[in-house]
């Protein structure tokens, strides 16, 4: 790779580091390509991005894009998006079931390093889908007790009747 090439990758990943909300860094020593392409796949349907990146070029890139200092040793792929949960879901999924061969080492979420049990943790919260869901599904409440009190109401006026 020439100098030329590594100066463009470096520029490319400095502007996504700087455009993602969460950056994980994980260990990939000894997967599938099958595996790794699952996990892209994955990645891919909510919008996060997967790559192996030489920990030099990413170190460079990390720094350049006001990054914390995460640490970056032996074989690491990097996982980051803007949606702090869903990449914490993809990881975290993929890591269980791959146990033995993914493991999730370190984080940035909104320029905080987090460690393996933060990301954990974040990955148990409802995604944003789900927290529409809920508020619509409360504020939809009240109307659709009402409507349900009228009608109660309404048999039970026919009954008297």
């Amino acid at each position: 790779m020439t100098k030329t090439q590594k100066q463009q990758i470096i520029e490319n990943l400095t502007q996504e580091f700087k455009q993602a909300q969460a950056l994980l860094v994980c260990d990939y020593k000894g997967i599938s390509v099958k595996s790794l392409e699952e996990l892209r796949h994955n990645a891919r349907a909510v919008g996060v991005r997967v790559q192996v990146i030489k920990n030099t070029l990413a170190r460079i890139a990390l720094k350049n894009s006001d990054m914390p200092d995460l640490d970056i040793k032996d074989t690491n792929i990097f996982i980051w998006g803007e949606d702090q949960i869903s990449l914490a879901k993809v990881a975290v999924k993929f890591a269980e079931a791959n146990a033995e061969k993914f493991v999730i080492k370190v984080g940035s979420f909104d320029g905080q390093e987090v460690d393996r049990n933060h990301i954990i943790s974040v990955s148990k919260l409802p995604s944003k889908e789900e927290l529409i869901g809920m508020l619509l599904s409360v504020w939809m409440a009240p109307a659709r007790y009402f409507v349900t009190g009228l009608d109660n109401l309404k048999k039970q006026k026919e009954q008297n009747a």
